[in-house]
């Protein structure tokens, strides 16, 4: 069962009151569907500095490292409980040839990175340094193989170099290198934007690629490979239908990408200089993919109502112009409070859908577009989108608990409509219930009264991530200018909760 939003609708100019009121009923008994844990999920792709610098930096850098992995960055991001993790793209995926990256690192060839910026990647992070990766997080490895310029051949044997424990051709290379034991390898994807740099292919030619190359993705010695489809671009739900209809239940997933983003031509403005309306336009456009999820979930319901295709938003965030002085195609943007709620909005709304979508992956982890994570040499920080992530971690793996939400609405810029609240609710294995609540209004605080039905609420603890400005962010210099701290704004009031929501803030409740 899906959240009911009910909305107040009072279209006027903001702000005009000194404060909003709003009501939530929560059905603590009501929820059937699980939040996947890999809604949490990440993207890390050869944009230099996301790697190289970012996640990676050597054994012999003088950076604090293990194994070549930097301690601060290792550290910061085991404290988000990242369930997965996608790579190497992106669009570098398909021109990526995965023998480049395996052995000795002397012998490794060097190639162009045609997509972005024409750095000359030196292939010295590959499988085995990204898998490893992956254990030192505890998280699952997603592969994006190569389909738009790379063989059959190619993809087959990268499975079999990473998951077949046999004496097979590819299991011995990779005992050659140093390997032994064979990876486990769940996710793996079959393609990537085969509609735009993977190939500018169409759909009916990608589905029979797809048909084709999965056939030789095999299953070695128990490893059950979970095969995604390239997928479509926001508003292209033809993409869906075809795919839906000459592949189907060939594919366990089907990828979707979708980004905040004022447009693909031009300025797409800047991460941390914005005003009033910019922020609010932002809210809008976050908040439209609940309508591009619901209409590509309705064509993919008609083709398979037993829901056995799982929708995989595979790339989201926001993107903004790069950062002046940094290197033109790297993408290398800051990270300021706006970012952190269409984090917050994004996931709340990403829960409601969970039993189709299954997993998202933000857009990236490291130094690229809405990052987690900002580097320069040896200093990092992390960004006030990293926050919300720790944050609402505790949704994952809960029980998503319907709810119904009366708040304001506004009309902004390109008449958009914004709630100016947003909650999610979940309950864990412990019976604990969590709600993650973001007042979008700048000016106002919002009186937010909280109905658990017949749950008795004996104690409440919550967190507050919150600015003097919305366009506050981290910097080397000033690291923890947003950041978490102690919610004094819950009260408990004959049974209900009353929440004072202060302006421009995002709450996490813990309700025992």
């Amino acid at each position: 069962m899906r959240t009911r939003l009910l909305t107040l609708c009072v279209m006027i100019s903001l702000p005009l009151f000194a404060q909003r009121n709003s009501q939530i009923r929560v059905y603590p008994d009501r929820g059937t569907e699980e939040i996947s844990r890999h809604i949490y999920g990440h993207f890390a792709e050869h944009l230099e500095s996301c790697i190289y610098g970012g996640l990676w930096v050597g054994p012999d850098s003088d950076i604090p490292n293990t194994q070549g992995y930097r301690n601060d960055v290792l550290d910061a991001l085991k404290k988000l409980q990242i369930p997965n993790l996608r790579w190497p793209g992106g669009c570098f995926a398909d021109e990526y040839h995965w023998m480049d990256g395996i052995g000795p690192k002397e012998n490794r060839p060097k190639m162009v990175n045609n997509n972005w910026g024409g750095t000359i990647e030196d292939n010295s992070f590959g499988t085995h340094e990204f898998l490893n990766l992956c254990k030192l997080l505890g998280c699952e490895p997603y592969i994006s193989a190569n389909v738009g310029s790379g063989t059959v051949e190619e993809m087959a044997k990268w499975v079999e170099y990473m998951t077949s424990k046999g004496d097979s051709p590819m299991a011995r290379l990779r005992r050659q290198n140093r390997r032994d034991q064979a990876w486990k390898v769940k996710f793996i994807g079959v393609g990537n934007e085969s509609w735009g740099c993977g190939g500018s292919m169409r759909p009916e030619y990608y589905a029979d690629l797809y048909r084709r190359y999965a056939t030789y993705c095999r299953n070695y010695d128990g490893n059950q490979l979970f095969k995604i489809a390239s997928g479509a671009s926001d508003y292209d739900y033809d993409w869906t239908e075809v795919l839906m209809k000459n592949v189907g239940g060939r594919m366990d997933g089907l990828s979707l990408h979708y980004y905040t983003v004022t447009g693909w031509e031009g300025s797409k403005g800047s991460a941390t200089q914005f005003n009033a309306e910019d922020f609010y336009w932002t809210m809008g456009k976050c908040l439209e993919i609940e309508d591009v999820i619901r209409k590509h979930i309705h064509i993919m319901d008609q083709y398979d109502p037993q829901k056995k295709v799982t929708l995989m938003l595979d790339e989201w965030g926001t993107w903004w112009d790069e950062e002046p002085g940094t290197i033109n195609g790297h993408l290398y943007q800051q990270n300021t409070l706006r970012d952190a709620f269409v984090a917050a909005l994004s996931l709340n709304l990403f829960h409601k859908y969970t039993d189709r979508l299954k997993m998202t992956n933000i857009a990236q982890i490291v130094n690229v577009l809405q990052s987690m994570i900002l580097t320069n040499g040896p200093q990092m920080v992390v960004t006030p989108s990293y926050h919300i992530f720790e944050m609402f971690k505790v949704h994952q793996d809960a029980i998503h608990l319907p709810l119904d939400l009366v708040c304001d609405i506004e009309t902004v810029r390109d008449n958009r409509k914004v709630p100016m609240l947003s909650v999610s609710a979940s309950k864990n294995k412990e019976g604990v219930i969590h709600l993650t609540l973001a007042n979008i209004d700048l000016n106002q605080t919002n009186e937010v009264t909280l109905d658990l039905q017949s749950h008795k609420i004996t104690t409440v603890n919550s967190r507050i991530l919150t600015a003097a400005s919305m366009n506050d962010h981290n910097t080397f210099e000033n690291p923890e200018l947003v950041k978490p701290t102690t919610f004094h704004g819950a009260k408990i009031e004959k049974g209900q909760l009353k929440i004072n929501l202060p302006p421009k803030s995002i709450v996490v409740l813990e309700v025992k």
